[in-house]
């Protein structure tokens, strides 16, 4: 059989795992994502020198990010499946990783929302609130929307993460194009399967980073 009948022949199973990664993407993203954001927005206002200044506060959420975000993914994923079965019911499957995903996502994104939010200009935050602005008022007004295209391209930089992690969520029992890729093409000696589904992640990770770069130009661009 050669190359192209061969990877016809793989087609639809491909672009049915394709699917699934990228359903677990999104929901990893979206809980992810939102938890996130707040807890980097936390960490922005809280530090010293910030508009809602808690020192307490903001050491207990910094220690909390330093200590999970450097854990590797697969130990993190394995550790957490006891957590797993008691807010989803399973420590295994597609529904644990995605919950697992989505604790790990938090802590990362959480630091590059900080990180884009620190640069704001600290200009126009005192210039609000010289105006008599309330902090979350500037937050909504000023901070968000002034950091909004770095923001862009922090959660998309987080998206094409969030792809990676999803390789090894076969390891408690998770699908996706990247396990397949790996029980499939490099345990099986299948280089087939291998290149052909590696191609398809660098083609969609291409296109997320594309429309990523496009929608921070535009926003930047206002």
């Amino acid at each position: 059989m050669s190359i192209i009948e061969q990877v016809t022949e793989l087609m639809p199973t491909l672009l049915e795992q394709t699917g699934i990664m990228l359903w677990i993407v999104a929901l990893a993203l979206i809980f992810g994502g939102i938890c996130g954001l707040i807890l980097g927005l936390l960490l922005y206002v809280t530090r010293k020198g910030g508009i809602m200044q808690q020192t307490v506060v903001f050491w207990v959420i910094n220690i909390l990010v330093n200590t999970f975000r450097p854990v590797p993914f697969i130990i993190f994923i394995a550790a957490i499946q006891p957590l797993a079965r008691q807010v989803v019911g399973t420590g295994i499957g597609s529904d644990a990783v995605v919950f697992g995903i989505s604790i790990a996502a938090s802590f990362f994104i959480a630091r590059l929302v900080e990180q884009n939010l620190m640069a704001v200009d600290p200009g126009v935050i005192e210039a609000a609130r010289a105006m008599g602005a309330s902090p979350w008022r500037i937050v909504r007004t000023v901070i968000l929307p002034e950091a909004l295209g770095p923001l862009v391209l922090g959660y998309t930089f987080a998206i094409v993460a969030l792809i990676d992690m999803s390789a090894v969520a076969g390891i408690i029992g998770g699908e996706g194009l990247g396990n397949y890729a790996v029980s499939y093409g490099y345990r099986q000696f299948d280089p087939v399967v291998t290149w052909t589904a590696l191609f398809i992640i660098v083609i969609v990770v291409q296109l997320i980073q594309a429309f990523g770069n496009i929608l921070a130009r535009k926003i930047l661009r206002r």
